[in-house]
């Protein structure tokens, strides 16, 4: 800045050096410039961020696998009783999922069968009857416990159903754990307003949180275990709580799992929701 006779003082018109200023002065002229070049290169050089949505699909991926066979135990607590539930589940792809009952007695044979556009089936033998799942109903209770009929098929519709953003990155047990807001798209039938989930580096999603329309968290799914089964770590024991009713929650542990078994495309039929092959 230089003084101005007339008044305070007023800053001259600057421009960046050209190229060939560089060779004829040298760099020392512009001692202000170098500092900002140097600033904004490593911004300028910078990867981008990894990108939510690939995130929450390579979750559901390490999930579900390109095929899977699980067997499982869901028990579901009350403040005054408690039951648990053994189950077998198959998977084939993003889409398709059977989960069968099979102890105690009472309740072995009820069936889910989920396939493409999240069209679901049960069947209960003791009325001998399929019923088709209505949308509407996509959100009740799965067998009474806490996880939905939507909750059970975990298929990849919150990958292309929603918008995705990452909020941050967090650092946990040595793992870089991403957390991810979804917003379903004004034209999808989703019931919640928003989730929002933690997913770990390795792509085992820690927690899940399910908003309603008025963006209150209603309930969370938790990791409670994390074990190395079928050839990769995974979330081997997971609690669903309900917040608004205390003492109240819903754990599956996973006892057996195998991403490399052939699953036959005749299992995710009707014929073989009623009359299983399994």
């Amino acid at each position: 800045m230089w003084p101005n006779e007339f008044g305070p003082t007023v800053l001259p018109a600057y421009r960046l050096p050209a190229l060939h200023d560089w060779a004829i002065i040298g760099p020392m002229r512009y001692p202000a410039v170098l500092l900002l070049l140097s600033l904004l290169t490593p911004a300028l050089n910078a990867e981008p961020g990894p990108d939510a949505r690939d995130i929450i699909r390579d979750a559901i991926n390490h999930y579900r696998g390109l095929t899977s066979y699980s067997e499982m135990t869901m028990t579901i607590h009350r403040p005054d009783w408690e039951r648990s539930m053994s189950m077998n589940g198959w998977s084939s792809g993003g889409k398709k999922t059977l989960v069968r009952v099979t102890a105690p007695a009472r309740d072995a044979g009820n069936a889910t069968l989920v396939l493409d556009d999240n069209k679901v089936w049960s069947f209960t033998p003791k009325i001998n009857r399929v019923i088709r799942i209505p949308s509407s109903m996509m959100s009740q209770s799965w067998m009474g416990s806490d996880f939905s009929n939507k909750d059970i098929s975990r298929t990849d519709e919150i990958v292309d159903k929603y918008e995705h953003t990452l909020l941050r990155s967090e650092e946990s047990a040595g793992h870089t754990v991403y957390v991810i807001e979804s917003v379903p798209h004004e034209e999808a039938a989703i019931v919640w307003g928003k989730e929002i989930s933690h997913i770990r580096d390795d792509f085992i999603e820690l927690e899940h949180h399910f908003l309603d329309q008025d963006l209150e968290t209603v309930k969370i799914l938790k990791t409670l275990d994390i074990q190395e089964m079928g050839g990769r770590m995974f979330a081997v024991h997971q609690r669903m709580n309900m917040l608004e009713k205390d003492g109240e929650w819903t754990e599956i542990s996973v006892q057996e799992l195998d991403f490399e078994r052939e699953i036959p495309g005749y299992l995710f039929t009707l014929s073989n929701l009623r009359n299983p092959r399994d």
